[in-house]
Protein backbone atom coordinates (compact mmCIF):
# COMPACT_ATOMS: atom_id res chain seq x y z
CA UNK A 1 0.00 0.00 0.00
CA UNK A 2 1.36 3.39 -0.99
CA UNK A 3 0.53 6.64 0.75
CA UNK A 4 0.55 8.57 -2.50
CA UNK A 5 0.12 7.54 -6.10
CA UNK A 6 3.53 9.03 -6.86
CA UNK A 7 6.54 7.09 -5.49
CA UNK A 8 8.61 10.23 -5.21
CA UNK A 9 6.01 11.91 -2.99
CA UNK A 10 5.78 8.78 -0.83
CA UNK A 11 9.55 8.72 -0.42
CA UNK A 12 9.69 12.45 0.41
CA UNK A 13 6.90 12.03 2.96
CA UNK A 14 8.64 9.10 4.65
CA UNK A 15 11.91 11.04 4.80
CA UNK A 16 10.04 13.99 6.32
CA UNK A 17 8.43 11.73 8.96
CA UNK A 18 11.78 10.09 9.76
CA UNK A 19 13.60 13.41 10.13
CA UNK A 20 10.84 14.81 12.36
CA UNK A 21 10.95 11.68 14.54
CA UNK A 22 14.73 12.01 14.76
CA UNK A 23 14.46 15.69 15.70
CA UNK A 24 11.78 15.01 18.31
CA UNK A 25 13.81 12.18 19.87
CA UNK A 26 16.91 14.39 20.01
CA UNK A 27 14.90 17.20 21.62
CA UNK A 28 13.59 14.78 24.25
CA UNK A 29 17.11 13.44 24.84
CA UNK A 30 18.42 16.99 25.35
CA UNK A 31 15.53 17.82 27.71
CA UNK A 32 16.38 14.69 29.67
CA UNK A 33 20.06 15.69 29.79
CA UNK A 34 19.13 19.14 31.14
CA UNK A 35 16.94 17.57 33.84
CA UNK A 36 20.09 16.22 35.49
CA UNK A 37 21.65 19.72 35.75
CA UNK A 38 25.10 18.24 35.27
CA UNK A 39 26.43 20.29 32.34
CA UNK A 40 29.11 22.84 33.27
CA UNK A 41 29.21 21.71 36.89
CA UNK A 42 32.51 21.76 38.81
CA UNK A 43 34.81 18.77 38.87
CA UNK A 44 33.61 15.96 41.09
CA UNK A 45 36.16 13.72 42.75
CA UNK A 46 33.92 10.66 42.58
CA UNK A 47 33.71 10.86 38.78
CA UNK A 48 37.45 11.61 38.52
CA UNK A 49 38.18 8.50 40.59
CA UNK A 50 36.16 6.37 38.18
CA UNK A 51 38.03 7.67 35.10
CA UNK A 52 41.35 7.27 36.94
CA UNK A 53 40.43 3.68 37.74
CA UNK A 54 39.49 3.03 34.10
CA UNK A 55 42.93 4.20 32.92
CA UNK A 56 44.51 1.61 35.23
CA UNK A 57 42.07 -1.20 34.42
CA UNK A 58 42.34 -0.85 30.64
CA UNK A 59 45.95 0.40 30.50
CA UNK A 60 45.00 3.42 28.38
CA UNK A 61 46.17 7.04 28.67
CA UNK A 62 42.69 8.63 28.52
CA UNK A 63 39.29 7.93 30.07
CA UNK A 64 36.35 10.31 29.74
CA UNK A 65 32.82 10.74 31.01
CA UNK A 66 31.20 12.66 28.15
CA UNK A 67 27.79 14.29 27.81
CA UNK A 68 26.55 15.10 24.32
CA UNK A 69 24.91 18.54 24.29
CA UNK A 70 23.30 20.47 21.43
CA UNK A 71 26.52 21.58 19.75
CA UNK A 72 29.29 20.27 21.96
CA UNK A 73 30.53 17.26 23.87
CA UNK A 74 31.20 18.27 27.46
CA UNK A 75 33.44 16.22 29.74
CA UNK A 76 32.31 15.71 33.32
CA UNK A 77 35.64 13.99 33.86
CA UNK A 78 38.57 13.62 31.49
CA UNK A 79 41.56 11.74 32.88
CA UNK A 80 44.58 12.29 30.63
CA UNK A 81 43.10 15.30 28.80
CA UNK A 82 43.36 18.99 29.66
CA UNK A 83 40.14 20.10 27.97
CA UNK A 84 36.55 20.33 29.17
CA UNK A 85 34.72 20.03 25.86
CA UNK A 86 35.01 19.63 22.10
CA UNK A 87 32.65 20.58 19.27
CA UNK A 88 29.97 17.98 18.62
CA UNK A 89 30.86 17.62 14.94
CA UNK A 90 34.20 15.78 15.06
CA UNK A 91 33.47 13.99 18.33
CA UNK A 92 33.01 10.23 18.21
CA UNK A 93 30.69 10.44 21.22
CA UNK A 94 27.98 11.87 18.93
CA UNK A 95 28.04 8.65 16.93
CA UNK A 96 28.41 6.47 20.00
CA UNK A 97 25.13 7.63 21.57
CA UNK A 98 23.15 6.35 18.60
CA UNK A 99 23.22 2.81 20.00
CA UNK A 100 22.80 1.02 23.32
CA UNK A 101 25.89 -1.03 22.45
CA UNK A 102 29.55 -0.18 22.95
CA UNK A 103 30.87 1.90 20.05
CA UNK A 104 34.36 0.66 19.20
CA UNK A 105 36.97 1.92 16.79
CA UNK A 106 39.89 -0.52 17.00
CA UNK A 107 42.16 1.23 14.50
CA UNK A 108 41.06 4.76 13.64
CA UNK A 109 43.57 5.10 10.79
CA UNK A 110 41.96 2.17 9.00
CA UNK A 111 38.32 2.62 10.02
CA UNK A 112 36.28 4.41 7.32
CA UNK A 113 34.19 6.13 10.02
CA UNK A 114 37.23 7.99 11.36
CA UNK A 115 39.79 8.36 8.56
CA UNK A 116 39.32 12.11 8.18
CA UNK A 117 38.40 12.90 11.79
CA UNK A 118 40.64 15.66 13.21
CA UNK A 119 40.85 13.79 16.53
CA UNK A 120 42.60 11.02 14.57
CA UNK A 121 44.61 13.09 12.10
CA UNK A 122 45.45 15.93 14.52
CA UNK A 123 47.60 16.37 17.61
CA UNK A 124 45.57 13.98 19.79
CA UNK A 125 46.38 11.12 17.41
CA UNK A 126 43.45 9.00 18.59
CA UNK A 127 43.80 5.42 17.36
CA UNK A 128 41.48 3.46 19.62
CA UNK A 129 38.09 4.53 20.97
CA UNK A 130 35.55 2.56 22.98
CA UNK A 131 32.47 4.23 24.40
CA UNK A 132 29.74 2.64 26.50
CA UNK A 133 26.57 4.74 26.57
CA UNK A 134 25.32 6.47 29.71
CA UNK A 135 21.68 5.38 29.64
CA UNK A 136 18.99 6.90 31.87
CA UNK A 137 16.10 5.04 33.49
CA UNK A 138 13.94 6.45 30.67
CA UNK A 139 16.35 4.85 28.13
CA UNK A 140 17.86 8.12 26.89
CA UNK A 141 21.55 8.05 26.03
CA UNK A 142 23.11 11.18 27.54
CA UNK A 143 26.74 10.53 26.70
CA UNK A 144 29.40 7.88 27.06
CA UNK A 145 32.01 6.38 29.31
CA UNK A 146 35.00 6.40 26.99
CA UNK A 147 38.49 4.95 26.90
CA UNK A 148 41.00 6.18 24.32
CA UNK A 149 44.44 5.01 23.26
CA UNK A 150 47.09 6.37 20.90
CA UNK A 151 47.64 2.89 19.49
CA UNK A 152 45.22 0.41 17.89
CA UNK A 153 43.82 -2.31 20.14
CA UNK A 154 40.86 -4.60 20.76
CA UNK A 155 38.53 -5.12 23.68
CA UNK A 156 37.88 -8.67 24.79
CA UNK A 157 34.55 -9.76 26.26
CA UNK A 158 35.65 -9.22 29.86
CA UNK A 159 36.89 -5.70 29.07
CA UNK A 160 33.66 -4.87 27.24
CA UNK A 161 31.67 -6.00 30.27
CA UNK A 162 33.82 -3.87 32.59
CA UNK A 163 33.37 -0.80 30.37
CA UNK A 164 29.58 -1.26 30.44
CA UNK A 165 29.71 -1.75 34.20
CA UNK A 166 31.67 1.50 34.64
CA UNK A 167 29.13 3.37 32.50
CA UNK A 168 26.35 2.01 34.72
CA UNK A 169 28.20 3.07 37.88
CA UNK A 170 28.52 6.59 36.46
CA UNK A 171 24.83 6.68 35.55
CA UNK A 172 23.86 5.40 39.01
CA UNK A 173 25.86 8.27 40.50
CA UNK A 174 24.18 10.79 38.16
CA UNK A 175 20.73 9.41 39.06
CA UNK A 176 21.55 9.58 42.80
CA UNK A 177 22.60 13.22 42.47
CA UNK A 178 19.29 14.04 40.77
CA UNK A 179 17.28 12.19 43.44
CA UNK A 180 19.18 13.97 46.22
CA UNK A 181 18.57 17.37 44.60
CA UNK A 182 14.86 16.60 44.22
CA UNK A 183 14.63 15.45 47.85
CA UNK A 184 16.28 18.65 49.08
CA UNK A 185 13.84 20.70 46.98
CA UNK A 186 10.88 18.78 48.43
CA UNK A 187 12.15 19.26 51.98
CA UNK A 188 12.78 22.96 51.42
CA UNK A 189 9.35 23.34 49.83
CA UNK A 190 7.67 21.67 52.80
CA UNK A 191 9.33 24.05 55.27
CA UNK A 192 8.08 27.27 53.71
Amino acid sequence: MRLFSDRKKTKQFLIYVYLNMETTLEQKRLENLRKYQILDTPQDGSFDEITSLAVKIFDVPIAIISLVDTDRIWFKSAYGLDIDEIPKAPGLCSSAILSDDIYIVENARKDPRTLTNPLVTGALGLQFYAGAPLITKERFRLGNFVIIDAKPRRLNGKESSMLIQLSRIVMDRVELQLEARQLVQELNGGMS
